[in-house]
């Protein structure tokens, strides 16, 4: 399936391809003018290769069309833009599998993982049947085919790395999370308790802001921080998928100050508990 990326990226070799042929150069004298093999200049020109700013800058002066590096360097950040913005539309249309697998693999590369959530709990600390509830209900409002034991497998293999003693969890969760039921009251109680459990655990750090937190920034949206090379913030018709440093800097220092006001060990737990005793179950 073609995607946004890579049609834009098509789209700039095309663009590319016609000011050498606007120039009156074949590919091979274009390359030696780049200093480059002729190989990479038809990459370039089929969208088959990613240029970097000094590819575009280099092209449109072997071609004299020094007018042109802007509107290059624009059609490479609109690139870039595709790369970061992923449509759930595409990115879950055979269901949720794929889409679980990709955080499986994200999670076996990633040393640290910092996340925050304001409305539910974290997919890696979800028992399989609360994992069950939301890709229900997700398959119902996306319309998409219910994979739902699939996507609850490698949910619950995704959890695995919990116990891997190389890696580390830092979690924020606010109090609002313990209270929104997207599940019968059942399912819930067993979440809060597996929740509870988790507090104090040897590689998971799991905060709770409570309700009446004085925060020095509120948190608008959940995201997820892997390592110190991607950021992943989820919204409700896609995905981004964030890289650069400013980027990185800027949610990791959203996540500090969050950090600041979050209950740890027996209060968190206290706060968990509460919440727990608050479902009737008769």
């Amino acid at each position: 399936m073609t995607t946004d990326f890579q049609t834009a990226r098509e789209t700039l070799g095309a663009r590319l391809r016609e000011l050498r042929t606007e120039a009156g150069l074949e590919g091979k004298e274009l390359a030696a003018r780049l200093g480059c093999q002729t190989s990479k200049v038809s990459r370039l020109q089929n969208g088959k290769q990613t240029p970097t700013r000094d590819d575009l800058t280099a092209w449109a002066h072997a071609l004299d069309r020094h007018d042109v590096e802007t509107e290059l360097h624009g059609l490479l950040a609109g690139l870039d833009m595709k790369q970061r913005h992923r449509s759930w539309r595409k990115q879950l249309a055979g269901g949720h599998r794929g889409r679980q697998e990709i955080a499986v693999r994200q999670t076996e590369a990633t040393s640290l993982i910092r996340g925050l959530e304001v409305s539910r709990i974290p997919g890696l600390f979800q028992t399989p049947e609360y994992a069950r509830v939301i890709f229900d209900a997700n398959a119902e409002f996306r319309r998409i085919p219910p994979t739902t034991e699939d996507a609850v497998e490698k949910r619950m293999r995704r959890q695995e790395a919990l116990y891997e003693p190389e890696k580390t969890f830092r979690f924020l969760i606010c109090e609002a999370a313990l209270y929104h039921r997207p599940c019968p009251v059942d399912v819930m109680a067993e979440q809060l308790d597996r929740l509870y459990n988790l507090v104090g655990q040897r590689r998971i750090k799991l905060g709770i802001i409570p309700f009446g937190a004085q925060l020095r920034r509120t948190a608008p949206h959940a995201f997820w921080i892997y390592d110190r090379r991607l950021v992943i913030v989820e919204t409700i018709s896609e995905e981004l998928w964030l890289t650069g440093d400013e980027d990185l800097e800027l949610y990791e220092r959203a996540w500090e100050w969050l950090a600041e006001s979050a209950e740890y060990g027996t209060p968190a737990r206290r706060l968990i508990g509460r919440a727990r005793a608050s479902i009737d179950l008769s």
